[in-house]
């Protein structure tokens, strides 16, 4: 990474755990989790923000102006605060309660904008005036992607740094995709830590999408060259709500250069695997931290790859980061109210 002021939370060095009830469940021999979810806001956006805001720093900028639909914005909301630097989030229409909480309890500035995130032609247009805005207040817009923040995307980049060192013989990553940025970001750290290490180091990046926000991976699973936006944004994972292609047609060359693949999954599939992590891994992540999963057992049922070949999954996102779905996802294991100790009836038939 270039050389910024030390600006630290503590961000990075994220466990890589081996899967066991799930690979046993789904059948993989070597399936592991990057748990991107222990950094200090909760998100891989850690990276991210600590390179960007080291950044304005370094450039006197006199504050911190991004788009987020949750992580992004509190992960530079926590940087910002811990240099004293003030800072404003135009967030994505419907971000879930607990990522705008997360914001302000850092001291952030939020905006949400209608129809941002979901409406192509309105996140279009608010990216245009925050460029306007950024300008006129002599800084730049943070927003997660090598198009408008590659320096702080470079951060990005040490996720692949790490996986290389711990797993050598990892031959496929999963990522998550909304605008691109997360899987650009393996796939060219991947190829930098190949170039400089000369050690064989060079995994397949694989972009996995919901159905319902398609710019990416069905176009790099058909050949197609470019991606493409979409009117509106259907998909009910929050942070893969992008409709503008961003970073995607960047995605789709380096993605089929490292021999990767476009992945498409339903909601329903990643609301399954965001439970399963939780009950069979002791894994709690949101939604988003679960697409990565879905796309690798689909991968595996499909035959594109094979059992024995290492796969590392990105956990992206902590579970607190959204409520709505942990609401979702303990209905059926409810709190049970009794009047004293004695009425507990706790039945033991083993272990699974």
């Amino acid at each position: 990474m270039p050389e910024y002021p030390v600006m630290s939370l503590g961000e990075g060095n994220t466990a890589l755990i081996r899967s066991e009830a799930l690979a046993r469940q789904y059948g993989f021999s070597n399936l592991y989790f990057k748990l991107e979810s222990t950094n200090p806001t909760g998100s891989y956006k850690d990276r991210f923000a600590a390179a960007a805001v080291a950044h304005l720093r370094k450039n006197n900028a006199v504050l911190c102006l991004a788009t987020s639909s949750g992580n992004t914005g509190a992960a530079l909301a926590a940087y910002s605060a811990k240099v004293g630097m003030p800072c404003h989030i135009a967030v994505v229409d419907g971000a879930p309660k607990g990522k705008l909480k997360q914001m302000q309890a850092y001291g952030a500035r939020l905006w949400m904008v209608k129809g941002f995130g979901l409406d192509g032609d309105i996140t279009r247009g608010v990216f245009e005036k925050l460029k306007e805005m950024a300008t006129a207040h002599s800084t730049s817009v943070q927003i997660s992607a090598f198009r408008y923040s590659p320096v702080g995307m470079e951060g990005v980049q040490t996720i692949a740094y790490e996986i290389a060192e711990e797993l050598p013989a990892v031959r496929h990553i999963f990522v998550p995709a909304g605008g691109g940025g997360l899987a650009l970001a393996m796939a060219r750290g991947c190829s930098i830590w190949h170039a400089a290490q000369n050690n064989g180091f060079l995994p397949a990046i694989h972009c996995v999408q919901s159905y319902g926000n398609d710019t990416i991976a069905g176009n790099l699973r058909k050949g197609r060259e470019k991606a493409r936006p979409i009117p509106f944004s259907k998909t009910k994972i929050s942070g893969l709500q992008v409709p503008s292609v961003i970073d995607g047609d960047e995605v789709i060359q380096a993605c089929r250069k490292l021999g990767g693949n476009g992945h498409l999954v339903e909601d329903a599939e990643v609301f399954e695997c965001q439970r399963l992590l939780a009950s069979k891994e002791g894994i709690y992540c949101e939604p988003a931290g679960a697409v990565a999963l879905s796309g690798a057992i689909k991968a595996l049922n499909s035959k594109e790859i094979v059992p024995d070949q290492p796969v590392v999954c990105l956990i992206t996102g902590h579970g607190f980061k959204d409520l709505w779905s942990t609401d979702q996802l303990i209905k059926s294991n409810p709190v049970t109210c009794v009047q004293n100790i004695t009425q507990i009836n706790v039945p033991f038939d083993g272990y699974e």
